[in-house]
């Protein structure tokens, strides 16, 4: 027994331009909204194309977007904010825009702040187990490794 409402395509369309309108949205998360809603494939596509063409979904706006966010908000480094658009299916042309969203200076600024944040809180004497603690903080958050064992070296004496 099939509990799920039924959508039709009007109904279906409108819900998901309210959900796209709330937030940007990536093609993967519609397109599972739509299968969860108990939408057909072919309902989908026209669904889809539907948000696309009135821009409620744009592949490239959710990348930027979502590339600042987690790098202002969540101060995420590039390594890690490339993975999870990959995971969402996103294009590499539409990563490489994205990360041009993050300014040089301001990230170099804030993976500074955040290093010497994390390793005021590092209560480990033994200097190698705290460039190990700040190493592997700092590589989990997505910070190129170049650039986290650069700042060991020069936090750590």
């Amino acid at each position: 027994m099939n509990l799920q409402p039924s959508y039709t395509i009007t109904e279906a369309t409108k819900k998901l331009e309210y959900y796209c309108a709330y937030q940007e949205r990536c093609h993967k998360e519609v397109t599972q909204k739509l299968k969860e809603m108990g939408m057909i494939p072919d309902a989908i596509d026209v669904v889809i194309t539907h948000l696309i063409t009135a821009n409620y979904l744009n592949e490239s706006r959710f990348a930027q977007s979502f590339a600042r966010g987690k790098f202002s908000v969540k101060k995420w480094g590039k390594r890690r904010i490339i993975n999870e658009l990959k995971q969402r299916h996103i294009s590499t042309y539409n990563i490489t825009l994205a990360l041009k969203e993050i300014n040089e200076d301001d990230y170099r600024n804030t993976l500074d702040i955040l290093a010497k944040k994390r390793l005021d809180s590092i209560k480990e004497t033994n200097s190698q187990k705290r460039r190990k603690k700040l190493a592997d903080y700092l590589l989990y958050r997505g910070w190129e490794s170049h650039l986290v064992y650069e700042k060991i070296t020069n936090l750590i004496k």
